[in-house]
C-alpha cells in the first residue's frame, strides 16, 4: 500500500486557477502510473487525468482538456494537477491515485492506492 497525500484545494472563483499536489514516498511515480480523479456530491468518482510512470504519456478527460495539466517531479515523489479556467462544475473532492505499471487508465478499478482527497470549490 502506497501512502498518498493531496493538498492545494480550496475555494476559488470561476476562471481562477489552482494547483493540486500529491505527495508520495520517494520514487513512487517512477514505478506507478499516476492519476487524478474527482467526486462531486451525489455522483460517482470520475477520471480527470493520468500520467505514465515514464511521464511521456498523459491523458485527460474531455471535460478538462485544454484547462487541466497533469505532471510529476523527476524524483517521483510528487504529482501535480494544474487547473486553469476553473468552472463551477469542477467543484468536487479531488483524489490522487497510483496504479501498478501499465498504460495510464481512466478506470477507478485500475488504481490500488488512493489519497484521502482535497476539496475544490468553484463559486462566485
Amino acid at each position: 500500500q502506497v501512502q498518498l497525500v493531496e493538498s492545494g484545494g480550496g475555494l476559488v472563483q470561476p476562471g481562477d486557477s489552482l494547483r493540486l499536489s500529491c505527495a508520495a514516498p520517494a520514487r513512487t511515480f517512477m514505478w506507478y502510473t499516476g492519476g487524478w480523479f474527482r467526486q462531486a456530491p451525489g455522483k460517482e468518482r470520475e477520471f480527470v487525468a493520468a500520467i505514465a510512470r515514464t511521464g511521456h504519456s498523459k491523458y485527460n478527460a474531455d471535460s478538462v482538456k485544454g484547462r487541466f495539466t497533469i505532471s510529476k517531479e523527476n524524483a517521483g515523489n510528487r504529482m501535480y494537477l494544474q487547473m486553469n479556467s476553473l468552472k463551477p462544475e469542477d467543484t468536487a473532492v479531488y483524489y490522487c491515485a497510483a496504479a501498478q505499471p501499465g498504460s495510464p487508465s481512466a478506470e477507478v478499478t485500475s488504481y490500488e492506492n488512493w489519497g484521502q482527497g482535497t476539496q475544490v470549490t468553484v463559486s462566485s
